[in-house]
């Protein structure tokens, strides 16, 4: 009882919310290119960058690419792989976070290395692969300032990018082919962020993260 209480009195008010979701989108109507929150921002591309498979990306990056970190388990490396190549062929500096082979490996491990290098603004978004994308994007989603969106098709694809300002795509290679999957990371790096309109509702988003990650507020999963 006495952790329920602490938690409850740890959440924001009301009112609380509003002035944040109100500074937030004074902050984006005055400045359209502006993050909605501080975990979304787009830092600078690395200056190292490499390919897949740690090897350096081939030539300039062009005007227009971001810094990817790019990860698989043993279901996912060779969707992994040919998206890494294909990638670093259009000119993203590509980070791989492996796996290697197709040997077993726990996909938590994956999305995990994934996830931290976009946290910490090392790499712009990320990408990883698993048999089904769902373990991955549960997985990516606990590391702080990380919206992870399973995507299937480019609507979703979309959707993910231009509401919820994903900066984490996950996918299933047991579930799309090559072709589709391609067309789904193109379409997700390739729709803008529809700050003016869903700014206020990612920065929800982001209050919530901040609340339970607070110190003294750990909630418990049923």
């Amino acid at each position: 009882m006495s952790d329920d209480t602490g938690r409850r009195s740890s959440m924001p008010s009301e009112e609380e919310v509003r002035r944040l979701v109100r500074s937030v989108v004074e902050a984006v109507a005055a400045d359209p290119g502006r993050d909605a929150g501080p975990s979304a921002r787009q830092p600078d591309a690395p200056t190292a960058t490499t390919g897949a498979g740690g090897a350096p990306s081939a030539g300039p990056a062009a005007p227009d690419a971001v810094s990817i970190a790019i990860g698989g388990d043993h279901g996912g490396f060779a969707l992994k792989q040919s998206l890494a190549t294909w990638l670093a062929g259009k000119g993203h500096p590509v980070t791989d976070c492996g796996t290697h082979s197709t040997d077993a490996v726990d996909y938590p491990d994956i999305a995990l290395a994934v996830a931290r290098l976009v946290a910490d603004g090392t790499c712009t978004v990320g990408i990883v692969i698993d048999g089904a994308g769902i373990g991955s994007c549960m997985a990516a989603n606990k590391v702080p300032g990380v919206r992870a969106s399973l995507c299937y098709d480019v609507s979703t694809a979309r959707n993910a990018r231009e509401h919820n300002y994903a900066n984490v795509l996950t996918l299933g290679a047991r579930l799309i082919g090559e072709g589709l999957a391609m067309d789904i990371v193109t379409t997700w790096l390739a729709t803008p962020w529809g700050a003016a309109r869903h700014g206020a509702r990612v920065e929800k988003i982001t209050a919530i993260e901040r609340t339970y990650a607070a110190p003294g507020t750990e909630g418990r999963a049923g």
